[in-house]
């Protein structure tokens, strides 16, 4: 069988950039709780507000290593899988990566040693902006991120020279038709994360009835901010949606199962998309809410995939149905905030069972739907990879054999299960050690550089003994 080095160098990335995204998306709500939690208890001199940042600093200090260790291999596949993308972008990508690195990942850097090893060698103050740099580090690198990402799905302020892509309008090319909802999609996204990690831990702790003034603290606050901010996401991605449907109408077909143009369009429910046959088998559909929703008018017109080419439609069963995932899971997110809301008459948020073994299973919830979010986004793209000038095929490294991305895929996967594992691990020390061991921890003097894992390495000794 011939190895098609195009599927598999997409396959690769798709592989790379799934396990890398479920880490920064974690680290960029995290960094904010931190943050605040070292504000609370700068103001308050509260211990429990400390005792719940320094453990929450040790998550942060596990999670951000494993996100910087698998990020790395990214923008090496740019030159190894897609060199004719990396030389046609380079004026735009070149200087957008390395302003991330420059504002965003030189602020994280220089002030995380701060965060994780300066507590009671700086003044309060200093530690606590120090939090907050980090936290600021994080909105600068999605920021560069996401404007990378944006220009390859609505591209503009590009002007084509011969085989290259020159920037013609900086204002444009950084702030494209779609920057701005994908952003705030992404960054609310990461604070759904973080927020429910922190509820769902906390949920944890408050069952085994551990350390249950600070941990019912940090559920209580977290479910006033999901409470907040679930349905704010239901509002951003309606607007997202809309924006999609202007610019990227094939994507939206796809995310609909619709196959054919039309007004009234139902919502399809489920459906298995049949994209050979072009049609879809088993569907389960509510008259005219698609149009409804879509276009805010119940007999508004939608695309369908069979206004364009076949070669130009996306894997279809895939965008439907990481679509469905991503927004099933969101309601139930809200779901939960609301109940959270409807349990706080006589504290039962804090007590009742079934609610907080609930919130320990839904702390997963929003991993498996931001990666779902992803591949809307870049599945549904395809098959271009600048949407419109330039596709994957076109993209692709002229010189890449299947046998070499094939060995590469491999490669990535046996290193990152390594990675997954040994970072699930260090996790499962730290959240089984617990609030209780921050209480004992012991600044130990050294006369070298400390790495960023060993400000979790404490706990891990405690939990032996216990």
């Amino acid at each position: 069988m011939e190895l098609d080095p195009l599927l598999l160098s997409r396959i690769q990335f798709a592989f790379v950039v799934s396990f890398h995204a479920i880490f920064p998306v974690f680290t960029i709500g995290l960094a904010s709780y931190i943050a605040l939690l070292e504000g609370l208890f700068f103001k308050t001199k509260n211990p429990a507000w400390e005792r719940l940042a320094k453990f929450w600093t040790q998550v942060f200090a596990v999670v951000f290593g494993m996100g910087v260790v698998s990020g790395i291999v990214m923008s090496f596949q740019f030159g190894t899988n897609w060199s004719n993308f990396s030389y046609a972008t380079a004026n735009f990508l070149g200087p957008v990566l390395s302003y991330e690195v420059i504002t965003a990942f030189f602020l994280e850097a220089g002030f995380l040693g701060v965060m994780l090893f300066g507590r009671n060698k700086v003044p309060k103050g200093v530690h606590l902006f120090a939090a907050c740099m980090v936290a600021l580090g994080t909105f600068i690198s999605a920021f560069w991120i996401l404007s990378a990402n944006s220009l390859m799905q609505t591209p503009a302020g590009l002007e084509l020279r011969g085989e290259i892509y020159h920037v013609a309008s900086w204002a444009e090319a950084l702030f494209t038709a779609s920057f701005f909802y994908r952003f705030w999609h992404m960054i609310v996204a990461s604070f759904l994360t973080g927020g429910f990690v922190v509820a769902g831990v906390s949920a944890w702790f408050l069952l085994k009835g551990r350390e249950v003034e600070a941990n019912k603290k940090a559920l209580s606050m977290t479910l006033w901010l999901l409470l907040i901010i679930a349905p704010a996401q239901l509002l951003i991605g309606d607007f997202h949606g809309l924006s999609t449907l202007e610019h990227q109408p094939t994507k939206v077909a796809a995310m609909e199962g619709n196959w054919e143009r039309g007004t009234g369009v139902p919502l399809i429910l489920f459906a298995i998309p049949d994209q050979e046959n072009e049609k879809n088998h088993f569907e389960i559909k509510i008259p005219k809410l698609a149009s409804l929703i879509l276009t805010h008018d119940s007999e508004g017109e939608l695309p369908g995939l069979l206004d364009v080419p076949a070669e130009e439609r996306p894997p279809v069963f895939i965008v439907f149905w990481a679509f469905r995932i991503m927004v099933g899971l969101g309601v139930l997110m809200i779901g939960f905030a609301f109940a959270g809301l409807f349990l706080r008459a006589g504290g039962r948020f804090a007590s009742s069972s079934w609610y907080l073994k609930g919130l320990v299973a839904m702390s997963l919830s929003p991993f498996i739907a931001v990666v779902a979010g992803w591949f809307v986004t870049e599945v549904g793209r395809a098959p271009w990879l600048v949407y419109g000038l330039m596709t994957h095929a076109e993209g692709l490294t002229p010189s890449l054999t299947g046998g070499m991305a094939l060995f590469t895929l491999i490669g990535y996967i046996l290193v990152y299960a390594v990675i997954f594992s040994a970072g699930v691990y260090y996790l499962m020390r730290v959240f089984q050690a617990g609030i209780e061991a921050t209480d004992d921890d012991k600044e130990v003097e050294s006369d070298h550089a400390k790495r960023p894992l060993s400000a979790a390495h404490v706990p891990f000794e405690q939990g032996d003994k216990a």
